[in-house]
């Protein structure tokens, strides 16, 4: 069957979706490509959501992935704002669920993405409770921070992830209160691990954040719709005109289980399961972006990734294996983040109990230094703060998988480059 003759579907209107139809058509793919998204808008990037638009920094145009004439130009046919319900994996056909038309398929993506994860207590109905996770989610809590700004208002965000610090670190640039409950030590505990979550409470601290760690909340309370407090279980009541969910994402996998495709258990993070070419347990269907559980022989582990560079690369590496490409996606995780005066790039992957010892090379009380994760002297992850140009080397320490001298790993005027055999 020549490309002509082919429909290569897209399930889910993100970045992995929109750069996996991108590339499907600079590899040349001359049949029919059909992205199919739940959202009304165009497809868009999601970083923004929580940083410079958030902020007012970036206009709400910057977010999109491509111009909107730019998927008629490349003939791809974008549905907007409709769901696929069904999968019949025998038929090889994909079902709309606002009227159940029927799509034939002869390779087909799902980069469903994941969806915030829900308080699952009293007064998460209140009109001031918010998620952010699109970008209609984004658009409201703009107005909310602005508004709380110039009231002199109060934003109580569950959850001290990359999210909520960055929501967090917004808010008060807005100049609106901020309290942020974590049932976790520390910040980004999952993520960074005590010694380096630190770093970032001391920031949020200065920057006028109050922090409740080693608690949970147990209840919204409200008079007429509107957040009034939120209590949490250690009997302490905190004050809060608005509340953000920040306490993670589920990965969408309703639409791969009830097709039958394996997906990956809980305590692995979720996720269709995908092979080193991103195909399922289906030959002819592939997963990409946050919904894809991955093997990464790096780390001898399976990994689902929610970042921004995973979706980048996912989208069209996927893309390359639906047109039989010898594909290998076994790409180093990478993610960054923006809050205040700090910036920062990580690469990696070392949860904690993981590794043996943090390195620091640089000043971390200045918060000019990299960070590496290190076991029995292999580097298995290292975070840039306020030092740049290093993601490369550091990925290749990483990538080598030797140990390497310690304390020249620390000593900031030894070249990374050379530390890596």
């Amino acid at each position: 069957m020549v490309d002509a003759d082919q429909t290569f579907v897209i399930v889910g209107g993100g970045l992995a979706g929109a750069k996996a139809a991108e590339t499907l058509r600079a590899e040349g793919f001359t049949g029919r490509v059909i992205l199919i998204s739940d959202e009304r808008d165009h497809p868009y990037e999601r970083p923004p959501l929580s940083k410079g638009y958030l902020l007012g920094k970036q206009e709400r145009d910057a977010v999109f992935v491509h111009e909107p004439a730019w998927y008629a130009q490349n003939d791809i046919e974008l549905h907007l704002g409709q769901t696929v319900d069904a999968i019949d994996r025998a038929a090889k056909t994909v079902r709309f669920g606002d009227d159940g038309t029927l799509v034939h398929y002869d390779k087909l993506l799902l980069a469903t993405g994941a969806e915030p994860r829900r308080l699952d207590i009293p007064g998460t109905g209140l009109a001031g409770v918010h998620h952010l996770r699109r970008l209609a989610h984004a658009e409201r809590l703009k107005h909310v921070l602005a508004s709380l700004g110039r009231d002199n208002g109060h934003l109580l965000i569950a959850g001290a992830g990359w999210i909520g610090l960055e929501v967090a670190a917004a808010a008060r640039e807005y100049g609106a209160e901020v309290t942020v409950i974590e049932p976790g030590p520390t910040p980004l505990h999952g993520a960074l691990g005590p010694e380096l979550g630190n770093v970032f409470a001391q920031l949020h601290r200065e920057h006028g954040v109050r922090f409740h760690f080693g608690v949970r909340l147990t209840e919204i309370v409200g008079q007429d719709g509107m957040v009034l407090a939120a209590r949490t279980d250690d009997g302490e009541e905190h004050p809060a005109h608005d509340v953000l969910a920040a306490i993670g994402a589920a990965p969408r996998t309703a639409l791969a289980e009830a097709a039958g495709l394996e997906i990956a258990d809980r305590v692995h993070g979720g996720g269709v399961l995908v092979d080193e070419r991103l195909r399922t347990s289906d030959p002819d269907i592939f997963a990409a972006g946050d919904v894809a559980s991955f093997p990464l022989p790096l780390f001898d582990a399976r990994l689902r990734v929610e970042h921004w560079a995973n979706a980048l690369n996912g989208g069209p590496a996927a893309a390359r294996a639906m047109l039989g490409k010898d594909v290998t996606y076994d790409r180093v995780p990478y993610f960054f983040t923006d809050q205040y005066d700090l910036g920062m790039e990580y690469s990696g992957w070392a949860p904690p109990g993981s590794y043996d010892e943090v390195v620091i090379r640089g000043d971390a009380g200045k918060r000019e230094f990299i960070a590496f994760w290190v076991k029995e002297g292999r580097v298995l992850a290292g975070m840039n703060v306020n030092v740049w140009d290093v993601t490369e080397p550091i990925q290749k320490l990483i990538r080598s998988g030797t140990a390497v001298d310690l304390e020249a790993l620390a000593d900031p005027h030894v070249p990374l480059d050379g530390l890596a055999s």
